[in-house]
Order: C-alpha cells, then sequence, then structure tokens
C-alpha cells in the first residue's frame, strides 16, 4: 500500500507539471492563448487543444498506474474519452506509447503541424518524477490493490487551456468524439485569470481552483480510501513568475486514518462554500445558518478542499452537477480527516422519515441506471461535503 500511495502521489505530481508545461512552454502556450484571432478554425483548435491536453494528462496516470501495478489495469477511470479525429478522419486513440518518439508521432498526427508542441508534450510524459516525501515513503497498510479501482480527474474538472472558449464545434475532423461538458471551473481556468485576490484564504475564480484529483476506492463496496489532491497553480514565484505546486493525501480503510493534514478546529459559526449556480431558495436557507456568510468558489474539487483546509466549515450543492472523479479523491480525505461527503437528497428523505442513522455517503462502484454518458456517474440528488458532523448536522437541519 506504501507502493500505492507514492504511485498516486508521484503520478498526481507529473501530471501537475505537465498542466504548468503548457503555460510555460510557448509553442504548447501558443497553442493554449488565444493570439490566433480572426479565423473560425483558430478558435476550435484552442478547444481541441485544451482537451487534447486534459486527455493526455488522464491517459499518463492510467499509464503509470496501471505500469506499476497490473492488478489495476482495466480499474482505472477517468473523466475523458481519449479518441480524436485527426485532419486525414481518422480515428485516434491517445496514449502512452513505448518510446517519446512513438509518442511524439502519436501526437502530431492530432496536432499537425506543431511537431515542436507535440515533442515538448511526449518528453513530459515519459519523464521520471522522483518523488522526495519521507512522510508519503514512510506510509505501510495493507490494501490489496485488486480489491481497489481508481477514479481520475486529469486537471481541475477537464480544464486545460487559456483564453476564450467555445463549444466544442467539428471543423477539420479535429473534434473530441465525447468532449465534456464544461463546468465553471472549466471556464476559470481557460479564463487563465492568474491575480485572482482570494477572501478568507479561498479563490472564488482563476486558477487556483484547477485540480489534478486521483481517487483510489473500494471495488465491491463503493467506498473512497484513498485520495491525492495536487494543486498545479498554488503560487506563483515573483521573481521566476514561474508557478509551483502543492499535494495533499488522506488514507481511509478500516479503522486507519493518515492524512497529510490534520482535522481543522471547529468553528462555533459555519462557514459555507457553495457554487455560484446553487438555487436561491438553498442559498437563501444556508445563509441564515452561516452567520459568517457564505463563500463562493469555481469547481467542485477546489470547494471540497477548502473545506478540507478547514477554510469552509461545508461545501453544499443541490443539484446533481458532479461526478464519481470529482469527489471521490477529496471524499477519501475528508474521511481521512474524521468527515465525509454525504448525498444530500438520500440524507434529507432519511430526516424526513425520522431516520436517525448515519446520513448516506456517496458510493463509487455503481452507475446509475436508466441514463448513458457521464451521468451514469453523476452525484445525484446533490451532496454535503464536511470535516466535523456538527456542521453536516446543521447544514441537514436548516435543509
Amino acid at each position: 500500500m506504501a507502493g500505492l500511495l507514492q504511485a498516486l502521489v508521484g503520478a498526481s505530481e507529473k501530471a501537475a507539471q505537465i498542466a504548468r508545461l503548457c503555460r510555460r512552454e510557448e509553442p504548447l502556450f501558443q497553442l493554449l492563448v488565444a493570439e490566433k484571432t480572426g479565423t473560425d478554425r483558430n478558435r476550435r483548435f484552442l478547444q481541441d487543444f485544451k482537451t487534447l491536453a486534459d486527455v493526455l494528462i488522464q491517459e499518463v496516470i492510467k499509464h503509470d498506474l496501471g505500469k506499476e501495478f497490473p492488478e489495476l489495469q482495466g480499474h482505472i477511470h477517468g473523466e475523458e474519452s481519449n479518441e480524436f479525429k485527426n485532419g486525414q478522419g481518422e480515428t485516434v486513440a491517445v496514449q502512452v506509447c513505448a518510446t517519446p518518439g512513438d509518442t511524439a508521432a502519436l501526437l502530431l498526427s492530432v496536432l499537425e503541424p506543431e511537431r515542436a508542441a507535440a515533442e515538448l508534450l511526449a518528453a513530459a510524459v515519459h519523464q521520471d518524477v522522483t518523488l522526495e516525501d519521507a512522510e508519503v515513503a514512510k506510509v505501510t497498510l495493507n490494501i490489496p490493490p485488486q480489491d481497489l479501482a481508481i477514479w481520475i480527474d486529469p486537471i481541475g474538472e477537464g480544464v486545460l487551456g487559456a483564453g476564450g472558449f467555445g463549444g466544442p464545434s467539428p471543423h477539420h475532423g479535429w473534434t473530441p468524439l465525447n468532449p465534456a461538458a464544461p463546468t465553471d471551473s472549466t471556464n476559470e481556468y481557460i479564463g487563465g485569470r492568474e491575480d485572482v485576490v482570494p477572501v478568507d484564504g479561498i479563490a472564488p475564480a482563476g486558477l487556483r481552483s484547477a485540480l489534478v484529483l486521483i481517487g483510489a476506492y473500494d471495488r465491491h463496496m463503493g467506498c473512497p480510501v484513498l485520495g491525492v489532491i495536487n494543486e498545479p497553480f498554488f503560487h506563483r514565484d515573483p521573481l521566476t513568475h514561474r508557478w509551483q505546486g502543492r499535494y495533499h493525501w488522506g488514507v481511509a480503510y478500516g479503522d486507519t486514518r493518515l492524512s497529510s493534514l490534520s482535522p481543522p478546529p471547529l468553528r462555533p459559526v459555519s462557514r459555507l462554500v457553495l457554487s455560484r449556480a446553487e438555487a436561491g431558495p438553498v442559498r437563501a436557507a444556508l445563509g441564515a445558518l452561516g452567520g459568517d456568510g457564505l463563500r463562493f468558489a469555481a469547481g467542485a474539487g477546489y470547494k471540497m478542499l477548502c473545506v478540507i483546509l478547514g477554510l469552509a466549515d461545508a461545501f453544499v450543492l443541490s443539484e446533481s452537477s458532479t461526478f464519481a472523479w470529482d469527489s471521490c479523491a477529496p471524499h477519501a480525505i475528508l474521511r481521512a480527516l474524521g468527515g465525509g461527503v454525504v448525498a444530500l437528497a438520500g440524507a434529507l428523505r432519511a430526516r424526513r422519515v425520522g431516520d436517525t442513522g448515519p446520513p448516506p455517503e456517496l458510493l463509487y462502484n455503481h452507475p446509475a441506471e436508466g441514463v448513458v454518458g457521464a451521468e451514469r456517474w453523476a452525484n445525484r440528488g446533490g451532496l454535503v461535503a464536511y470535516v466535523h458532523p456538527q456542521h453536516l448536522e446543521a447544514v441537514l437541519a436548516t435543509l
């Protein structure tokens, strides 16, 4: 298990490096920023590169984890489809090849004629990431990898881009076959806002909300047992102007609770973080509960991170607008800290019939019936993420 934790952290670090690379290296940055304005082709090309880079990060994580732990192969799931159509109308499955040259050739078949960009990405994909973290190295737990499966959100809920956003449109055969729908954090990161001032430590928008999320769950029970959250854009060095990141992890397996973080102190008055799109009646009810006021931020994973770090006491969402890949990793860390993520609609139903038992938590091993595509893995009926049960109780009682 120690090796698996190290592998997940290492994979998140490589993913974060690729995300930063796309903003730092000129051939890649030229594909991210909207400098080639004035033609419809360039706007669509921009969106396709964003999706390609996002998919590539996902496939790197799947490759590296599957190579080190063959028991996980076929059980590593991500948000994105890895299939694209190139300029010749051929379907290309984005994957990590045997050598950097082979990977560069595959990427060039989609990115043509951007050879320098393809070679930069391929080099990053095949680099070795050395993890020098004594705390991670000394974690020893006996969790058989064959009992686990993985959910990946490759970078900020499907976000890797800058400049304007346009919905995916067919052009020159260059459109992903199954593009993910944009989320609020998608728009924030594509906008590339680097100067957003945090409010009480919570960044309401911008690059800070873009995260790499890798969560392991029990294949049979569905509960999350291990999570890694990587913040690729945590801090920008004032001298070099380069972004620096950090990561957090947690293990919740049986009676074992371990984390790189300590549980935040219990705040006497709840501070809640919500989506800007939260329904008016819910906002009004929770506004009366939160004496310290409501906070708003982009991205479900980022809002859960705010709870993990003690910047907020709970993240409440009444809609079915998050997915298994958004919540699995944060959920594992919250469990490690003594909290969790409950299914809001199910918890409220239980309250109405007088059930005083523990409210139902989100599970990750069974898709919803009667729906297709990504909706099979939606966290239906909303959620509440919390560390201290007192804050969960206050939210459920209020709603």
